[in-house]
């Protein structure tokens, strides 16, 4: 466990091209990261997690980022605009490749941009991306702390990265799929009620 910082962002980096584990903060919770382009760390990270047939967001640096996962366009880039950096998943029709087990075979992908900038020094010296679940096993309480991290994960995990304790929600997710938007999950960032269910070109 090391204080976030640029050392230690170098060092979870290397973690993580290595193919392993990283718990990091964000502006919501801490999350649980690896490269979402390698299979096998995906396949170890739904191990980890206990996690059953769940689909897995992405953590992006910038929204430039996003757009080469998934297709930002109409509404969902409005909404990327006036949310990002921020506590806004978007889940978008994929643009790129990624393994089957992140998508659970599906065609969309949830992304965000975190307001949180040490956060984002990561991802950035990750490639720009890393995998954006809660540190935590599937079905027990988001780690506010990196303790409570290590606690559900244990030896899983090669680096843990510890940004004292969080107190964000967990953030919004809404769905944008040809114009409409639906919201997921409510969460820190309020949507506005327009916006659900409206077709836009």
């Amino acid at each position: 466990m090391l204080p976030i910082g640029k050392a230690s962002i170098a060092e979870a980096a290397a973690e993580v091209l290595r193919g392993g584990l990283v718990v990091f903060p964000t502006d919501t919770v801490y999350g649980l990261g690896c490269d979402p382009f390698d299979e096998e760390a995906v396949a170890r990270l739904f191990r980890a997690k206990g996690r059953g047939a769940k689909a897995v967001p992405v953590l992006c640096s910038t929204l430039e980022r996003a757009a080469e996962l998934v297709v930002l366009k109409g509404k969902a880039k409005e909404l990327a605009e006036a949310h990002w950096p921020g506590a806004l998943t978007i889940v978008a029709p994929l643009r790129k490749e990624v393994p089957r087990l992140l998508v659970q075979g599906g065609k969309d992908l949830g992304v965000r941009v975190p307001g949180h900038a040490l956060c984002r020094r990561l991802l950035e010296a990750c490639g720009g991306w890393l995998t954006g679940t809660s540190a935590n096993v599937s079905g027990r309480a988001s780690a506010r702390t990196a303790a409570d991290a290590v606690a559900q994960l244990g030896n899983s995990v090669g680096v843990v990265l510890d940004g004292g304790a969080l107190g964000g929600r967990e953030s919004t997710v809404v769905r944008v799929d040809s114009g409409v938007v639906t919201i997921l999950r409510t969460g820190s960032v309020g949507v506005a009620d327009e916006m659900r269910g409206r077709r836009t070109s």
